[in-house]
Order: structure tokens, then sequence, then C-alpha cells
């Protein structure tokens, strides 16, 4: 058993398995003491029963990343309870609208005001909160290879990651010279429930590897992570594609 200190660990998006993941990851290296945030009940309860003895003190507390007006008030709550965070996981997202054009307009706008407009106002609440706090901690980003250059198959979600990806980016520059610090997680297909039913993607990877990935990044000081690790050096080629020759890849 570790004699360290435990780190105090705000997870948003509470039932997140790859922020789970990422919890239980840390706590093999040292105590976790976690507070979830989510939109569900019943399901924070599941996720604080599961962590068990990996995690001890699991406080829970409820947030819609849709209700925006909340979004300072709780962050705030969960800051003042804690005394601050060591650590806090932007791990909130939706998939769907794959239809593009053709999907749901309801649907389209949920995927945009979740995973941009609801993350960016957690990501913005958040980081004012841990750089006044007083003392050193860490943001961590859960965001997408999409985010690299949307593509046709998922423009909806790939502009909403994009745009949060760039957010984080442009505040861990804003803050980097007086904290906090910041990590953005690019994962590629994630096997998880919210992917279930999809088929998986080249390179698909599961949340246990994302999270020993992220936990990697954070010991060597990094500010971004793709998981696996390959598809940043694809990324970058898919990036200087010109259109006209992306547009003719089964994406």
């Amino acid at each position: 058993m570790s004699t360290r200190a435990a780190q105090s660990l705000l997870l948003i998006g509470g039932t997140s398995e790859i922020g789970l993941s990422i919890v239980r990851r840390l706590a093999r290296d040292a105590p976790v003491r976690p507070y979830l945030l989510g939109r569900d009940a019943a399901a924070l309860e599941r996720a604080r029963a599961a962590l068990g003895g990996e995690a001890a003190g699991v406080d829970v507390d409820l947030l819609d990343a849709r209700a925006l007006d909340t979004h300072a008030e709780t962050i705030g709550r969960a800051f003042e309870r804690r005394g601050g965070f060591d650590v806090v996981v932007l791990a909130v997202g939706v998939l769907g609208a794959q239809r593009g054009l053709d999907a749901d307009s309801g649907e389209a706008l949920a995927v945009m005001e979740v995973n941009f407009v609801g993350c960016g106002s957690l990501l913005l609440e958040a980081m004012r909160r841990l750089r006044a706090q007083g003392r050193p901690g860490t943001m961590l980003v859960l965001s997408s290879v999409a985010a690299e250059r949307p593509r046709a198959g998922n423009a909806i979600y790939g502009a909403a990651k994009t745009g949060l990806d760039a957010l984080a980016q442009g505040l861990a520059d804003a803050t980097a010279a007086s904290g906090p610090r910041v990590l953005v997680v690019r994962p590629g297909f994630v096997k998880t429930r919210m992917t279930e039913g999809l088929p998986a993607a080249p390179f698909a990877t599961t949340p246990e590897a994302v999270a020993e990935a992220t936990v990697r990044a954070l010991g060597a000081g990094r500010q971004t992570v793709w998981v696996p690790s390959g598809l940043r050096a694809i990324f970058t080629l898919l990036r200087h594609l010109p259109r006209p020759l992306y547009r003719r890849l089964p994406l």
C-alpha cells in the first residue's frame, strides 16, 4: 500500500468508462479520493460502488452538461467541499447525428451542445477554480482524434470535438506560466457502451489502454497524448491531405 497522500480528483462525467479507468489507474500508484459529477443519480451510485476499495471517500453530485446555468454553482460546490483538487478530468461526451445533414435536428444540436458548449462551459469553470485554489492542479480533457480533422462520416461530432480541443489548447497556452497544467487526450475508437453496436475502426482501443497512456503522459509532463500513439502520425498525414483527395477516402 502506498504511503503517499491521497490525490483529490474531480471526474466531470462521473459514469464515463474512460474517466473511471483513469481513476483506477491513478489509484494503483497512490490513494485517490474521487468526486463524481453526472446527470444520472442511479448510475453515479453504481460508479461509486464499482470503485469499491480502489478509491477512498467517493463523493457524488448531480450535473447536466446542457444545464449551463448550473455549472458555476456545481463546480464551485465541489471545490469548496474538497478544498480544491489535484486533478480534474473532463470526460463528458455523446455520440450521434452521424447522418450529417440527414440527422435529426434535435439530435445534432444535442451533440454540439454537449460536446462543445456544455463541455466548454465546464472546462472554463474548472480551469478558473484550479487557477484560484492556490496550489498546483492538472486539467485532463478527453478530446478525440476526430478533432484533428472532421470527416464527412462524422462531421457534427468531429466539429464539436474540434472546438473543445482548440479551447483546451488555447487555455493551456494562456495559463502555461501560472497554471493549471492541461493535458489533452485524443483517443481513437474506444470500445465502450457509447460505441456499442458501431463497427470498430482500425486501431480500436479500450478504456484501460487510454487510462494507461494518460497516466504515463502525466508523468512525462506532456501536453497532448494520442491513443494509440501511432494515430498521431496517421492523422498528421490526413490533416495535410488536399481536400479533393481527403473527400475520396472512406472516412
